[in-house]
């Protein structure tokens, strides 16, 4: 998923000026998009493909903010969240990325990435992301 990630912030950034920087910040920007997607294109299954692009950037946003991992879901959370792939929270929470960019597609404004960022339990505080990373 993290090559997914970027390989879509490339093409997409390559079109379009996005500050599409994996900051929590540029939820705000994954936010936009989807909701310029649903003004213009009202049928899902045209869009499926950039949803889903900015479904793995969000997930690489907690990957990289918030130090959750990628992992793949088991039956019951394939069932329970209609996709293969989500992220677990250092707490053991697992989250869908990609489910909630095509619900706030869905349902507009009232979903939100960057709100569910930033009430995300279990989320590493971003010194300890880096550290993290950094060992």
């Amino acid at each position: 998923m993290r090559r997914h990630a970027a390989q879509f912030v490339r093409q997409i950034t390559a079109r379009h000026r996005l500050p599409l920087d994996y900051s929590v910040n540029s939820l705000r920007v994954v936010d936009f998009i989807v909701d310029g997607l649903r003004k213009g294109e009202p049928d899902r299954a045209s869009v499926q493909p950039v949803l889903f692009g900015l479904g793995a950037y969000a997930g690489e946003v907690l990957v990289r903010r918030a130090g959750a991992e990628w992992v793949e879901f088991d039956a019951d959370q394939r069932k329970l969240f209609g996709q293969s792939v989500g992220v677990r929270m250092p707490d053991g929470r697992v989250w869908n990325p990609l489910g909630k960019v095509v619900k706030r597609f869905e349902a507009g404004e009232r979903e939100s990435m960057r709100t569910l960022y930033l009430q995300l339990h279990g989320r590493m505080a971003p010194q300890a992301v880096c550290a993290q990373r950094s060992a």
